[in-house]
């Protein structure tokens, strides 16, 4: 199931993405306008939305709405050099001994179509990323439970400010500028993605193809990523995860393959969809 949430007439909501349209939650007895109100009610209030929208025909055409970010996520936390290739091309001979994370604050996050806010970064970065969403509260978990406390996932758009990610060890700086969160274009419910191990993903940069891979690839797998953060701290329903990206970063290009105001972003991963995000322009 693919939940979305949208505006309509200056209305905001929840709803049920299927051929091509939006069944409304509310349309069929389901009062959530809110993705972590959803995600808080937990497996049996999404077991009554399957059944009670399974014959419902969609209300809206998706054409229609103005798609929104999923959720504003309680930790947005992101995972470093999590793929070999993209390992190799930062210029680093061998993947981190531990999972190396980052924060993004919250405030980065931005609609799935929504434009691109450069900054006074002269370096702006694209990395397309598969996003995980906690459902369960999850506190020293091991990895062959973790996917059990998935609530589903999205693509994300770990959009860097390379210059200012070089201010600080931490990353905070260079990955948490306004509207360099791209996430959606809504949550698809984990049943529907038996193993998140096994999805193609790529960027496209004025539809040129930048980034290619699988999260097959993937260094640490997401049930490992949610044992090892479990292991320090509780992971709450509503937290995103963004699991690494895979090589062809425009900061490793000869010349580099930065962003500029104009350009076109589409980060794509299959069987989930496709975050498509134009630049803006450069503040006077």
């Amino acid at each position: 199931m693919k939940i979305a949430r949208f505006e309509a007439g200056g209305r905001i909501e929840l709803g049920v993405v299927r051929d091509g349209g939006l069944i409304a939650l509310d349309s069929v007895g389901f009062g959530y306008f809110d993705m972590l109100a959803l995600i808080a009610a937990g497996a049996e209030v999404l077991d009554e939305i399957r059944q009670r929208t399974a014959s419902a025909a969609p209300h809206r055409r998706i054409e229609d709405v103005r798609l929104l970010a999923p959720l504003r996520p309680g930790k947005y936390l992101a995972i470093g050099m999590n793929y070999a290739k993209h390992v190799a091309e930062m210029g680093h001979a061998e993947r981190p001994r531990h999972q190396y994370w980052f924060n993004k604050q919250t405030t980065c996050i931005n609609g799935p179509f929504d434009a691109i806010d450069p900054g006074v970064t002269e370096m702006l970065d694209y990395e397309v990323e598969l996003g995980v969403v906690i459902g369960r509260a999850a506190k020293g978990v091991k990895a062959a439970d973790a996917l059990d406390h998935v609530f589903g996932y999205l693509v994300a758009n770990d959009v860097s400010a390379r210059d200012w990610q070089r201010h600080s060890p931490t990353f905070t700086m260079g990955k948490s500028f306004d509207t360099h969160g791209p996430i959606g274009p809504w949550i698809v419910t984990a049943n529907e993605i038996p193993d998140p191990q096994a999805l193609a993903l790529r960027c496209l940069v004025n539809g040129e193809v930048r980034q290619q891979s699988s999260t097959a690839d993937m260094s640490f797998s997401v049930a490992e990523q949610i044992e090892y953060l479990s292991t320090a701290f509780t992971l709450e329903p509503g937290d995103l995860l963004a699991t690494g990206t895979p090589e062809g970063v425009g900061a490793a290009m000869d010349p580099p393959g930065f962003l500029h105001p104009g350009d076109v972003v589409r980060c794509e991963i299959d069987g989930i969809g496709a975050l498509e995000n134009r630049v803006g322009d450069r503040p006077r």
